[in-house]
C-alpha cells in the first residue's frame, strides 16, 4: 500500500490529523494560529506545527503532499455565530487561503470539514463560490452531511459537512462516504458516574443550582444550561460540543453523577469527539482553553473512516 503525505491547515489540536494518521497517512505540515491549540498539538504529535496566521506562510515554504486537509474556522457560517460568511473580516477569507495552497501544491486530494450550514449560507451562494473555485482548479468532488453519532460511534449529536475532492475523476468515482454504523458507545461509557471529579466541576454553590436541581432529574441524560432554562437531550446523547464552551461554564453540557450535578470535564469532551484516552492534555492549561479546543475540533472516528475510504479510492 502506498504511503500518502498530507498538509493540514487550521489544524487546531489535530483531530483531522489524527484521523488521517490512524488511517496510515503521514502529516508533513501543519499550521494553526491559536497558540494554546498548538501547545496541545505538540504534546501529541512528533512532527511540528507552524504557529501563526496562514496569511503569513509562503507556499514555497510548505512541502509538497498528496493531500491538503482543512476545516477552516466555521464561525462565519455557523448558526451559532454571526453568519457573516465571506464578509467576516476575521475568518471569512480563510477558504481562499486554503485555495491558495491547493493552487500551489496541486494535491491529488483535498479534504474539507465544516458546519452543515455552509451549504445553505447566503441562500447557497457561499457554497457555490467554494465549489466553483474548486472546479476551476480541476477537482471532482463529493460532499455529504454526516452525524457523529451515526458515523463515528460516539454519543454526540454533531452534524458536519464533509467534502472530498480528487484531481482524477476515476478516483473520485471510486470514492464513497462510509455507511452508518450502530451506536454502541453510550454516555455511560464516557461519564464514569462513580468517579468523583474536582469540586470546581460541581454546581452546588452556583446561583443556578436551584434551577438545575429542579430540572435535572434523569441521571442518564445530558443537559444544557441556557441561563434562564435547562434543556435535556432526549436522544440519550450529548448535544453538539461548541467552541463557546470556553467562554463560560454555563455553555458546557451537564450531567448528574453519584456526587451531584456537574459539567463535563475537558477529558470527557475530548472522548465525545472520538479522541483516545491517552490523548495528552497539557498541564496547567486553563480549562477554558481546553473546552474551546474540544468544541473547535472534529470527531476523530468519523475522519478516520472517511480517510480510509480516500486511500481505497487512490489505491484502486
Amino acid at each position: 500500500m502506498n504511503k500518502y503525505k498530507a498538509i493540514s491547515l487550521f489544524a487546531g489540536i489535530g483531530g483531522i490529523c489524527l484521523g488521517f494518521k490512524n488511517a496510515g497517512v503521514d502529516i508533513v505540515f501543519a499550521n494553526d494560529f491559536d497558540k494554546n491549540a498548538c501547545i496541545t498539538y505538540r504534546n501529541n504529535f512528533n512532527h511540528g506545527i507552524i504557529e501563526g496566521p496562514i496569511e503569513n506562510i509562503k507556499t514555497e515554504n510548505i512541502p509538497d503532499a498528496d493531500m491538503v486537509l482543512f476545516g477552516f474556522p466555521c464561525t462565519s457560517f455557523s448558526i451559532a455565530g454571526k453568519r457573516a460568511g465571506f464578509e467576516d473580516e476575521k475568518s471569512g477569507h480563510l477558504f481562499f487561503e486554503a485555495l491558495r495552497v491547493i493552487k500551489a501544491k496541486k494535491p491529488r486530494v483535498f479534504f474539507l470539514e465544516n458546519v452543515k450550514n455552509l451549504v445553505s449560507h447566503d441562500s447557497g451562494n457561499t457554497f457555490k463560490v467554494i465549489t466553483d473555485c474548486l472546479k476551476k482548479e480541476g477537482y471532482y468532488f463529493r460532499y455529504k452531511v454526516l452525524n457523529s453519532m451515526e458515523y463515528g460511534n460516539v454519543p454526540q449529536n454533531r452534524e458536519r459537512i464533509y467534502m472530498v475532492g480528487f484531481k482524477n475523476k476515476e478516483e473520485c468515482d471510486r470514492f464513497y462516504f462510509p455507511d452508518p454504523i450502530p451506536l454502541t458507545k453510550t454516555i455511560k461509557d464516557i461519564i464514569k458516574k462513580e468517579e468523583k471529579k474536582d469540586s470546581k466541576f460541581y454546581y452546588e454553590n452556583s446561583k443556578y443550582y436551584p434551577m438545575l436541581k429542579e430540572s435535572m432529574i434523569n441521571k442518564d441524560s445530558v443537559y444544557q444550561l441556557r441561563r434562564v432554562y435547562v434543556r435535556e437531550n432526549k436522544k440519550g446523547v450529548c448535544p453538539t460540543l461548541t467552541a463557546n464552551m470556553g467562554t463560560g461554564g454555563h455553555n458546557v453540557p451537564l450531567v448528574i453523577d453519584d456526587f451531584g450535578i456537574r459539567k463535563l470535564t475537558p477529558r470527557e469532551t475530548l472522548l465525545l469527539q472520538g479522541f483516545p484516552e491517552d490523548y495528552k492534555i497539557p498541564e496547567k492549561m486553563a480549562n477554558s482553553h481546553l473546552y474551546k479546543q474540544a468544541g473547535n475540533s472534529v470527531t476523530v472516528t468519523v475522519i478516520e473512516r472517511i480517510a480510509k475510504n480516500i486511500i481505497k479510492a487512490l489505491n484502486n
